[in-house]
């Protein structure tokens, strides 16, 4: 045991006494309630009875011998555990286990291309690896090229790789103990890497403070309208290989509640979760609370919805008309809260409609309003000098937070450019109103130059989305003679309907100013889009380069 009481400054805390190690989170609430369930698996979240209701004393204990399993492998402090795995109590134990022994954990998004699971692979170097069984035929010959065998399956939708052992095999004949090794609290725990759009994903380095003031921050907005804290029940139905829904699970265990997890989004299952496991918050996308909420008044009665006190909800702007039925269907002191952030700083910025209510009624969804800054995060808008914008100027959206990567593992080239002017830079375009609100106006590289006007793409596709007929909507920059970059609609029509050209434009015509109306609409039965569900626009840019040429 080091012990040092004489320096002030330069101090690392080693001792498991004073720690931040993500690996604490389950054992720290054994002492005070041991038996209450932590984690709860729905249909197809977990391998087996064993772990479909886990209590923190056994989900602790099982962490315990997955650490254990690991080091007795011989992996050493720092060495990478790639995790190939959809969400399931195990695969979020495991994870829990690696940062227990002082490894960092690498969990690929499982729609990941197979080229860029090959580059993942050898650009982090993993020494182990564990798989879901209905996954890994998809990733194996890109593991066995570059000789990474399979450690662990974890036996959902298929049999367990011949060769690895399952979950329970790995952790039956170790020790409960936890494992001796140093952990510091800004140790990396976790390389995340990011979806982009355009070039080659980045590797964000999370330390083990960053995930618990992550947690803490999450927990400090979402845990609402309960007695006590520990009384939160979280439903976690987004990837738990997406920083937001990590954030959410480590924040009801941090506050002694209770997580549950699904294998993949279903307004219905969400729906049903509420009803059965008394669920107090979730978070999802816009479209899934309307979802929700179509559901309900279909079905008057049949749900128990009396749990449910905080939507919390990203990825855009919510539509006013939806507000209210949710308030009409769970209660007017519903929390519906917006949140904005990323994998590198997550999340910075809280919009809650019933605080700035008549200004979001007027606006959303055409306006996407961030609200203002969490606590934990300094949040303003930067001009290409590090300047701070006035408001209504748009400019870099920037943030200062101890919920901050570390940097891009392996590049520091695009962390120094990320970092310019002393904050982090996310690539989004915003801007504050008149009363010191963020507003959203689009990812930079989507901002479309049109007759010497900006156009935010966001703002016209929450529009055209709002349309009765349409399911979604993409608006890209097109090159024109005349306007430079010609404002161009790319939409998906609800199943059954017909929207014409015509009438899409009229109905824009009706909500937008001219310069912001789409000079053409494109129909198309579905996007290009990402691993993590982004719309690649520069593949629809690519297919749609000869749209206005020759015409003036």
């Amino acid at each position: 045991m080091k012990i040092d009481v004489t320096s002030l400054f330069n101090r690392r805390a080693v001792n498991r006494y004073e720690r931040v190690s993500v690996g604490d989170v389950m054992e720290r609430v054994t002492w005070s309630f041991p038996d209450k369930e932590a984690l709860i698996a729905w249909e197809g979240a977990c391998a087996g009875e064993g772990t479909r209701r886990v209590t923190y004393r056994q989900a602790d204990l099982m962490a315990n011998q997955f650490a254990n399993a690991l080091l007795e492998r011989g992996l050493k402090r720092g060495d990478r555990v790639l995790f190939y795995c959809a969400s399931s109590v195990e695969f979020f134990l495991a994870q829990i286990g690696a940062a227990k022994a002082g490894l960092v954990a690498v969990p690929l998004n499982v729609m990941i291309a197979i080229d860029l699971l090959d580059y993942v692979i050898k650009h982090t170097g993993p020494k182990f690896l564990v798989v879901d069984a209905e996954l890994y035929p998809r990733g194996e010959k890109v593991f066995r090229e570059n000789g990474l065998e399979v450690g662990v399956t974890i036996p959902i939708g298929g049999e367990v790789v011949q060769g690895s052992k399952s979950f329970a095999e790995f952790i039956g004949s170790q020790p409960k103990s936890e494992p001796e090794v140093e952990i510091h609290g800004d140790d990396i725990f976790q390389i995340l890497f990011t979806a982009g759009t355009t070039a080659l994903p980045k590797g964000v380095m999370h330390s083990h403070i960053y995930m618990y003031f992550c947690a803490i921050g999450w927990a400090m907005s979402h845990g609402r309208g309960v007695m006590t804290e520990t009384d939160v029940r979280a439903g976690v139905f987004y990837p738990i290989f997406h920083i937001a829904c990590q954030g959410m699970t480590y924040a009801a265990l941090l506050s002694g509640g209770t997580a549950l997890i699904a294998r993949r989004p279903d307004p219905q299952v969400m729906i049903e979760a509420i009803d059965r496991e008394k669920i107090t918050w979730i978070f999802g996308s816009p479209a899934d609370y309307y979802r929700i909420a179509d559901i309900i008044e279909q079905n008057p009665g049949k749900y128990d919805l009396g749990s449910f006190k905080t939507a919390g909800y990203g990825w855009g702007a919510f539509r006013p008309d939806y507000d209210k039925k949710l308030r009409k269907i769970f209660g007017r002191d519903l929390l519906v809260i917006g949140n904005d952030g990323q994998t590198e700083c997550v999340y910075d910025n809280r919009m809650w409609h019933h605080m700035w209510y008549e200004k979001y009624e007027k606006n959303e969804p055409a306006v996407n309003y961030l609200g203002v800054p969490h606590p934990f995060y300094a949040t303003t808008v930067l001009d290409d000098n590090g300047s701070i914008c006035p408001p209504g100027v748009m400019g870099h959206k920037v943030m200062r937070s101890p919920v901050m990567m570390a940097g891009y593992y392996k590049n520091e080239e695009a962390t120094r450019e990320a970092f310019e002017h002393g904050w982090f830079h996310g690539g989004d375009a915003a801007m504050y109103d008149e009363d010191g609100l963020m507003i959203m106006v689009d990812r930079y590289k989507d901002i479309i130059k049109s007759g010497g006007e900006n156009v935010s793409s966001l703002r016209v596709e929450q529009v055209i989305r709002m349309h009765p007929k349409v399911a979604n909507a993409a608006v890209i920059g097109m090159p024109h003679e005349r306007w430079l970059e010609a404002v161009t609609a790319c939409v998906i029509p609800k199943p059954g309907e017909n929207p014409t050209e015509e009438e899409l434009i009229a109905y824009c015509r009706e909500k937008l100013a001219g310069y912001e109306t789409p000079k053409k609409v494109v129909f198309m039965d579905k996007f290009p889009e990402t691993v993590g569900g982004k719309i690649q626009k520069y593949i629809l840019r690519k297919e749609l380069q000869d749209l206005y040429r020759d015409k003036k």
